[in-house]
């Protein structure tokens, strides 16, 4: 049984469609969400959101954090930015990669924030890299 889903950045709605199954990258790891699923909002890390419909994956969207507020018939993504896999350039992911390191250490080590934002732009940057297709 299918419930809606959308996909919305700062900018713009991406997507709104109706789906069987909606794997997300939660912060504690990929999240399976069905129709009738408990009420929740989920923080995403960098990673890729599978959408199923007919027990194929129709879209592979990857995010690079955000939030998801899930219902029993409704699942709405906030990502901070949302690209079709397809789409993604793996220099891009190496770039960020570079500049979220660069970033660490020069943090100060006594700022458990600055420390965090880092290591969460160091993960989702690994997260692009590894879903892009190959050059």
């Amino acid at each position: 049984m299918p419930f809606d889903l959308e996909i919305v950045s700062p900018e713009k709605l991406l997507m709104s469609k109706s789906v069987d199954m909606a794997v997300l990258p939660a912060a504690e790891g990929e999240m399976g969400v069905l129709v009738g699923h408990a009420p929740m909002i989920v923080l995403l890390r960098g990673g890729v959101i599978k959408l199923t419909v007919g027990g194929a994956v129709t879209d592979s969207l990857y995010v690079s954090g955000g939030f998801a507020e899930v219902t029993p018939t409704r699942v709405t993504v906030l990502a901070t930015e949302a690209v079709e896999v397809a789409s993604l350039v793996r220099s891009e992911g190496t770039l960020r990669l570079e500049a979220a390191e660069a970033e660490y250490a020069a943090a100060d080590k006594m700022n458990t924030d600055a420390l965090d934002t880092a290591m969460a732009k160091m993960q989702s940057a690994q997260a692009l890299i590894d879903a892009a297709p190959a050059a």
